[in-house]
C-alpha cells in the first residue's frame, strides 16, 4: 500500500479568519515572529496497488470533486514515501 497526501488550502486571495486569530495569539503565548498563518485540511489516502500517473489522477479527480471547494481552495497531490514519525503527537 502507498500513501497519497492531498494538501488543500485556501486560494491567496481568501480571507482566513482561522489562520489569522492563531497568528494573533501566537505573540501572546510568546511566539514572536510569525508574519502570516494560513489554515488548511491535510488527507492520506492510502491506496491498494502501484501509485502511477492513473492512481494520481483518480486521487486529483477525488480532490477536485469532493476534498476541495475549488473556487475557494487549491489542493497539492503528493506520494508519501517512508515517512517516519518520530515525536509525533496525536
Amino acid at each position: 500500500m502507498a500513501r497519497v497526501v492531498v494538501d488543500v488550502m485556501l486560494k491567496p486571495e481568501i480571507l482566513d479568519p482561522q489562520g489569522q486569530a492563531v497568528q494573533r495569539a501566537l505573540p501572546r503565548l510568546g511566539f514572536e515572529g510569525v508574519a502570516d498563518v494560513r489554515q488548511g485540511k491535510r488527507f492520506e489516502l492510502e491506496l491498494a496497488g502501484p501509485v502511477d500517473e492513473a492512481a494520481l489522477e483518480r486521487v486529483r479527480e477525488i480532490a477536485r470533486t469532493f476534498l476541495a471547494n475549488t473556487v475557494i481552495e487549491d489542493f497539492h497531490v503528493r506520494v508519501e514515501e517512508g515517512v517516519e514519525e518520530v515525536g509525533a503527537v496525536r
